[in-house]
């Protein structure tokens, strides 16, 4: 059996890759960097996070906790490997992104399966072919796609500033994480009050922007000045919200919050959490300065803006995600619509697998909608959405219960526990059949 073309070392790619190496398949991983960057990418190392070091929540009972589960019953790279180098971060998993970075590359590189070559591939290869070079796919590589598979829709996402411990002011933050889930010292709160909270909406609803012109932008990466023009008190039912939180110096709730986040395992950097921004660079000093906290904040990264693309996967793609019209070419990641690392990297788990299933003539995984995965590749290969937009993992997509529980928590445990029965009980007849 030839090598199967792997195009793309994020999170997709690598997935793909590691899933076809171990169940026997052989793989060219081709990967741009360091010949090459996209404007988001900085490191040379495979599996790079960008735009923030979470990958949402822990617990089984969230969207983005039991898609992890999932992904692990599947023998997932990246989520051992994201446990392996987090860091603090109240319920969610947040990685050290450096340490992460290199565990992925160095279990990909040291598979002896698997082939990683540093070359910008402008055209698909002969035989078959997984596509996972994500949102920024640029060049003659995306005309190429573009024949393939129609003009590709496209958005812009946008990353959060990143400071340095040592400048924030901690007479006005206090630790705590929110509703008191997770670790005392997985976020610093920095608290506005009302007079200070309105001083910095006016400036930031008023700052100045990188691009001028309007565009459309994913709901989940809204840029902070643009949610706030949506009246005075949108960002503080959103990313500033101060519910679960408590001021010990007042003992009540703030009026509003900036949370910070360990960026890497040695703290010596945070994150804006909820901050993505497409201010200009001395505007996002002047106004974020504003935050009591951060009046002499240092900032390692400022925010910044790229635009995404994806391709219009409900008309293209079957539910094993390789065309209709070209079987042989798989697509994985946020090209295809899903959002979010690990949504990208489950993805790439279900792409691996069938690739190789197409390869060997087996027939190709198709998850059920009880399952998170399952859910989401159903709706990105859904032909009936009219409206395509990306689409991160959320329990609205996943197939009701049978029975109807009022109680959120209990319907979202219920629905997990579902999930992982099925997806147990799937691995268990598909290994008996040689298949996982």
């Amino acid at each position: 059996m030839e090598p199967i073309t792997v195009i793309g070392g994020g999170f997709a790619g690598c997935e793909a890759a590691w899933q076809i190496a171990c169940r026997g398949g052989k793989v060219k991983l081709y990967e741009m960097k360091p010949r090459a960057f996209s404007p988001a990418h900085k490191s040379e190392q495979l599996c790079e996070p960008v735009c923030s070091n979470s990958f949402k929540a822990k617990r089984t009972e969230s969207a983005a906790g039991l898609l992890k589960a999932e992904m692990k019953l599947l023998g997932s790279l990246c989520v051992p490997c994201a446990e392996k180098t987090a860091v603090p971060a109240g319920g969610a998993l947040a990685v050290d992104r450096d340490l992460y970075a290199a565990l992925v590359s160095r279990e990909i590189e040291n598979h002896p399966n698997i082939e990683v070559i540093r070359e910008k591939l402008e055209d698909f290869p002969a035989g078959i072919v997984i596509v996972a070079t994500g949102p920024l796919t640029a060049g003659e590589l995306a005309e190429k796609i573009s024949e393939k598979c129609g003009k590709a829709l496209s958005f812009y996402d946008a990353a959060a500033p990143i400071v340095s411990a040592e400048s924030i002011d901690r007479a006005f933050a206090f630790c705590q994480s929110r509703y008191d889930r997770g670790g005392e010292e997985d976020y610093l709160n920095c608290p506005l009050n009302k007079a200070e909270y309105e001083a910095f909406h006016d400036a930031l609803v008023h700052a100045e922007g990188a691009v001028v012109h309007d565009f459309d932008v994913y709901e989940g990466c809204m840029p902070i000045e643009k949610l706030a023009k949506r009246g005075q008190d949108a960002i503080r039912f959103g990313p500033m919200k101060p519910v679960g939180l408590t001021d010990p110096k007042t003992g009540h709730r703030p009026w509003a919050v900036l949370q910070l986040r360990k960026e890497n395992s040695m703290g010596t950097m945070y994150n804006l959490v909820g901050f993505q921004t497409n201010l200009k660079f001395g505007e996002q000093k002047r106004v974020f300065s504003m935050i009591p906290a951060l009046h002499n904040a240092e900032f390692r990264r400022y925010g910044v803006m790229h635009r995404n693309s994806f391709i219009h996967s409900p008309g293209l793609l079957e539910p094993t995600l390789n065309l209709k019209n070209e079987p042989r070419i798989f697509f994985a990641g946020q090209i295809t619509g899903v959002e979010g690392y690990m949504e990208s990297a489950s993805s790439g788990i279900l792409a691996g697998f069938n690739a190789l299933a197409y390869a060997q003539g087996k027939a190709g995984l198709v998850l059920p909608g009880t399952t998170m995965m399952g859910a989401l590749t159903r709706y990105i290969t859904d032909e009936s959405v009219k409206d395509f937009q990306p689409m991160g993992a959320n329990f609205g997509i996943v197939d009701p219960l049978a029975q109807k529980i009022r109680d959120k928590r209990e319907r979202y445990a219920a629905l997990a526990a579902r999930s992982l029965e099925t997806l147990s009980q799937i691995k268990k007849d598909t290994s008996e059949a040689g298949c996982l």
